[in-house]
Formats: C-alpha cells, structure tokens, sequence
C-alpha cells in the first residue's frame, strides 16, 4: 500500500503533459523528501527488440557530475597492470586469488575491469558475474590496457547500460541532493548517449518513453523530442 508522502507526490503530479528534462528534474527533486539521499533513476522504453543482435543497446555513459557515490572497482591484472590498477585506486586486484573470492561468494563490488590477457581466467566465473552484469566487456571499456582510465572513469561516474528483454534501459543519473542544474547535464547525457548507441536494426520509434524518479518518489514523463534524432 503506497505510504501517505507518495500519495501526497503522485497528487502534485500531472502526467497529462510530458516535461522538458529542467522540468522533470525540479518536480522529481522536489518530491524525494526521504530521510536519505535519494537516488534519481532514469527509465525508457526503446523500440527494439534485444534477442536480434542487430538491436542490442548497450554502452557507458560518463556522466559530468558523476553518480554520488564511490562505486568499488575490482580488476583483473598482473605485474605492472596490477600495480597501475592500485595506483589508479582499484578496490581490489588480484587474479587467481580473485577468481576464487568470486566462487566464494566474496563480491565487495560493483564493477569489474579486465585486461585482455586476463579474460580466458575471468571466464570460470562468467556465470556468477553476467547475471550481475559485471562480466568485464571491450564494449563498454572494461576489457583493456588502459587499467588507470578504466578505474578512474568507474570511480568518477561511468555508467554501463544495456537493454534488457522488454526493450527497457534504467539507470541511477545523481542523488537528489545534486543541484537541478547538475542533475539535468547528468540526464542529458544519458540521453544522448542512448542515443549514440542506436543500433543498426532499430527501425521506427527507437525512444518510446522515457521516465524520471527518486528511489522512494513516483515518476514523470520526459518529453520523447528531449532525444535528438
């Protein structure tokens, strides 16, 4: 049953219009009254369908002002890899011995980074790590040689998205604490980073909708046309 603060959100909402991204964000933000930092999530529906290859989405995005929180960065590394990685400010480096913390159920965290070399040994634990969506990817920059550039864009606010079965893509763009500036440049980032990452079988609509929140607040509708064709 929603809580009387919801309710009292969802009554200050009119969702017969759809919002600019400023204007989205100053409704949102003024409704994530939780006693936390809330986290603004973004959501939208995408005209594809991602069992044909030719539709997945899927990339990173760094957003200008970061998530609002540290994310802890795992890498796979050896010798002077695994020394840059530390320098860099990886949470945890090993291989062999990080293969084994992951069979063991030991995952302190939140991304995964790989250097090529070290893939064939990243791949006995695939299947604890895909479901999660932390399998290392050259596609989203998680499997290279440039170890620093990698933690140090996890750590600043690389976000990894990826389409999921029903054509969705959500993820975090900032806490509610941000400023309504700050949070817009994070949401118009993302946006045009989906956008950029339009696949070569979407045909049609590609942005069908696209929703804001907070953690514990209802959601607004974006105006589709905020996405540049």
């Amino acid at each position: 049953m929603a809580s009387k603060r919801f309710k009292a959100a969802i009554a200050k909402i009119d969702n017969t219009n759809d919002l600019s991204v400023s204007e989205a964000v100053k409704v949102v933000k003024s409704n994530a009254t939780a006693k936390f930092d809330e986290t603004i999530e973004i959501a939208m529906n995408l005209g594809v369908d991602p069992r044909h290859a030719d539709q997945m989405v899927r990339g990173v995005c760094n957003l200008p002002n970061g998530t609002g929180r540290s994310a802890r960065v795992a890498v796979f590394a050896k010798d002077a890899k695994a020394d840059e990685a530390r320098a860099a400010g990886a949470d945890i480096v090993g291989a062999d011995d990080l293969v084994e913390k992951i069979q063991n159920g030991e995952m302190d965290f939140d991304r995964v980074i790989a250097t090529p070399d070290m893939m064939p040994l990243v791949g006995r634990v695939a299947r604890v790590l895909g479901p999660k969506g932390m399998m290392p990817n050259p596609k989203v920059g998680t499997v290279t040689m440039d170890v620093t550039k990698a933690v140090s864009d996890a750590k600043g606010g690389a976000v990894e998205f990826r389409v999921e079965k029903a054509g969705v893509i959500h993820a975090g763009v900032g806490k509610a604490s941000f400023t309504e500036d700050k949070l817009a440049e994070n949401v118009t980032a993302f946006l045009s980073a989906i956008q950029k990452a339009r696949p070569t079988g979407a045909k049609g609509t590609f942005v069908k909708k696209i929703a804001l929140s907070s953690t514990m607040g209802p959601s607004v509708r974006i105006d589709t046309s905020e996405v540049s064709s």
